[in-house]
């Protein structure tokens, strides 16, 4: 369990009431990764929803490909930083981690147990439907930062065609 004040520091959580805010508190915990800790990684079940509060974790997008079985290189896309949500797959069918994110440095997170979040989510509608908009607006800006990234990889790419 982590304490109250802890999740009312990120703004994430601002529209839960105090009965919302104490039942996420008890599915949570507080965790100290060291570095090189891998946190989630890509392809396996997401069973935690996670909030960054000290470190910068990088996360990376796996590739691999079914007809080389022993291919996987691993991309880096960008950083976490503090006050941060990451795991959001763990809230999204088919509930499978589209990320590796390993720790730098030590680190400090929160963990949510998702089965339990959603498990909540079942029981509140006002919980589930501010919960799912909140996980929406990052997946957006991530979508968005991902799109900056591949215009900004295009004009490299259209610069170096062009001289």
């Amino acid at each position: 369990m982590v304490s109250l004040e802890l999740l009312r520091r990120f703004p994430f959580f601002s529209f839960m009431d105090d009965k919302e805010l104490k039942a996420v508190a008890t599915i949570a915990q507080e965790l100290r990764p060291k570095a090189n800790d891998v946190l989630i990684e890509a392809d396996k079940p997401a069973d935690a929803l996670f909030f960054l509060i000290e470190g910068h974790l990088p996360y990376y997008m796996t590739v691999t490909t079914e007809h080389m079985p022993d291919y996987r290189r691993e991309y880096f896309i960008g950083y976490i930083n503090p006050n941060e949500i990451f795991g959001i797959s763990a809230m999204i069918e088919p509930y499978q981690y589209t990320a590796t994110l390993r720790a730098e440095t030590p680190s400090r997170v929160i963990k949510i147990e998702a089965p339990a979040l959603r498990a909540l989510c079942e029981v509140d509608a006002h919980l589930s439907i501010e919960l799912m908009k909140a996980i929406t607006k990052t997946a957006m800006e991530r979508l968005q930062m991902t799109r900056v990234q591949l215009v900004a990889e295009m004009m490299k790419a259209s610069d170096k065609t062009a001289v």
